[in-house]
Formats: C-alpha cells, structure tokens, sequence
C-alpha cells in the first residue's frame, strides 16, 4: 500500500512596499531629531504657548487700535512689560526688604548651628555635621562633598544660557505671533476643498484647549502663591512675601515644581518656629492633594474640557515618557487628541443620520 506523498509547504512570502519603508525612516529620522533637539524643542513649545496666550490681546489691539500685525504685538508687549514692571512695583520694595533681611538673618542661622543652638542646631549635637563638612575641607574633598568642581563656569554657563533662552524664545514668540496666521492658513490651503471647513473647526478647537490650558495654569499659580502667603503671614513667618513668589513660580513646573517650593517653605517656617513648621508641613502636604486631585482637574476640565480622570492619567503618562517637558505637554496633547476624536466620531455619525 502506498503512501501519498504530502505536498510541500506553501512559502509565506511577506511584502513590504517602498512607502512604508519610507513612513518608519521617517518616523525613526523625526524621534532622532527630537531627541538630539530637545533643548530648542523646549524653547519652541514654550514660545507657542506664550503666543497663543498673547494672540487674543494683539487681536483685539489690531481690531480697537486698526493698526497693523507688528504694532500690535509691539503695543501687546509693552502692555505686558508694564503690567509686569507695575507688580514688580507694588511689591519688589516689600520683596526686597525680606531678602535683604533673610541674607542677614543667615549668618544667624549658620552661628546657631556651628554652636548646636537654635532649631538646626541638632544636627552639629546629634550627628557633629560641622566637624564632617571641616574635615572633608581639610582632606580636599571640598569639590567631593558639594560638588563645587567648576562652580563658576558652570554659574557662568547656566546665566548665558538662561539669557540666550530668554531672548531667543521673547523673538520666537513675537515671531510666531506675526507670521502664525499666514503659516496657518497656508496648512489650510493644502487641505481638500471640501474639509477645509472642517480642518479649520478641529483648529480652532485645539487652539481654544491649548489657550485654555495656559490660562488653567496660570491661574493654579496665583491660586498656591497666595493661599501661601496667607498661610505664611498668619503664622507670623518672615518672608513670606518673597516665599509665596517662590511657591507661585515654582508651581508653574508640573509635579517635581510643587515640590520644591514645599521644601523650601517648610524650612524656613521650621527655623522662625517649631510650630510654624508643622502648620506649614501640614498646609503644604494638604494644598498638594487638594491641587493635584481637585483644583488641576476641576480648572483643566472647565479650560481645557478634559475629565478629572483624563487630567491625571495625561500628566503621569507625560511625565514618565519626557520628565518635566512631558508633564507641560501632556495636558494640552490631550485637549488637542480629544478634538481630533470628537470630530471624527461626529464625521462618522453623520451619514447614518441623515
């Protein structure tokens, strides 16, 4: 009896087009120059969101004034200077009268602790942390224990490079605020005629979110900067001024911002008093949870319409993929992800209406 032969196996041939070779190239070449451009990426997305929180002034200066693009984000900036320069005056000589005075209260602070006095003074008695930091001196190991190794090249590196961002991201911003509209609308010219109505709705959406963030942001800031003071000037805490500015700038930082702006706070209500201290610890520790967990989501999802939930799971996904850069990114790339969805869960539910 015999046996029929089994046929051979079928070969699987698997075919990839040239287009799609070029769509990963292209997607690895983009993650590659956004990795290697990660600073000027930075100054770029910040730029964007100051002219797009500065565009509805320069609009309606352009409408009320009837000049043209470039005098009116002339006009716009100086407006804002002055805004800034006013604040600046109401308070800088109340600011700077706290500074001076923590500068020479410091010393105070440094003499109590070398002699185990005062509220840090626990550290020289319980654990002798001045005759450590001596002793590394004398070994050398000065530049080993704080880290000194080129401190003044690398202040210096840090000051030009904060003037270099500062004014490369002013001219980005102004710009972006005059040549926008046409960029803009030649995107829109390369759509199809018949979505270009729509390519324009899902655009002016983004923008409205992305506006919305910037103004939720802001407004959180001022919200922790003054509920600090307050807190701060009832205990009595010198400095509280200058510590709520700290809190307020430092809260403009996602996650890690908050943070450190509590720590320092704490320390210095800790060294006017113990109790001070503790109200601060636990005013601190309480704001964070009321902020992270009501006023982001509450103010977002009425600025930004995103839900509670969607809030926090953008801002712990960002931060984990790209740090600080990530968490400012992850609400806004929210909002704008949310439009484009809505709009093509509308678009696809119109021709089964009608």
């Amino acid at each position: 009896m015999s046996s029929v032969p089994e046929p051979p196996p079928k070969r699987v041939e698997i075919t990839v087009s040239p287009r799609t070779i070029a769509t990963v190239l292209a997607v690895v070449a983009f993650v590659w120059a956004f990795v290697a451009a990660r600073q000027a990426v930075l100054w770029v997305f910040i730029a964007l969101f100051l002219a797009i929180a500065l565009d509805p002034l320069v609009n309606t200066i352009q409408r009320r004034a009837r000049v043209r693009r470039a005098p009116a984000i002339t006009i716009a900036y100086a407006l804002v200077l002055i805004v800034i320069v006013g604040i600046g005056w109401s308070f800088v000589p109340k600011l700077t009268d706290e500074v001076n005075g923590f500068a020479h209260a410091l010393p105070g602070y440094v003499h109590d602790l070398t002699h185990g006095r005062g509220r840090l003074g626990f550290l020289e008695r319980k654990y002798h942390i001045v005759e450590k930091v001596r002793e590394q001196v004398n070994k050398g190991g000065a530049s080993r224990l704080l880290g000194l190794s080129g401190a003044a090249l690398g202040i210096a590196k840090s000051i030009i490079e904060i003037v270099v961002a500062t004014v490369t991201i002013v001219f980005l911003t102004f710009f972006m605020l005059l040549e926008g509209g046409a960029w803009v609308e030649r995107g829109y010219s390369l759509a199809p005629e018949r979505a270009e109505a729509r390519v324009r709705r899902v655009c002016h959406d983004i923008y409205r979110t992305v506006g919305g963030y910037v103004t939720g942001n802001l407004l959180i800031s001022v919200i922790a900067g003054a509920s600090a003071t307050i807190v701060l000037l009832i205990m009595g805490v010198p400095y509280a001024v200058a510590l709520g500015l700290v809190v307020a700038i430092l809260d403009l930082i996602p996650l890690a911002g908050a943070t450190v702006a509590g720590i320092v706070v704490v320390g210095v209500a800790f060294l006017h008093s113990v109790a001070a201290g503790i109200v601060a610890a636990i005013f601190i520790i309480i704001y964070q949870q009321v902020e992270n967990h009501f006023l982001q989501p509450v103010i977002y999802g009425r600025t930004v319409q995103l839900s509670p939930l969607t809030v926090l799971i953008a801002v712990l996904v960002g931060a984990e993929l790209s740090g600080v850069i990530g968490a400012l990114a992850a609400i806004p790339v929210a909002g704008a992800i949310q439009v484009i969805l809505r709009d093509q869960l509308d678009h696809r539910r119109k021709p089964s209406q009608t």
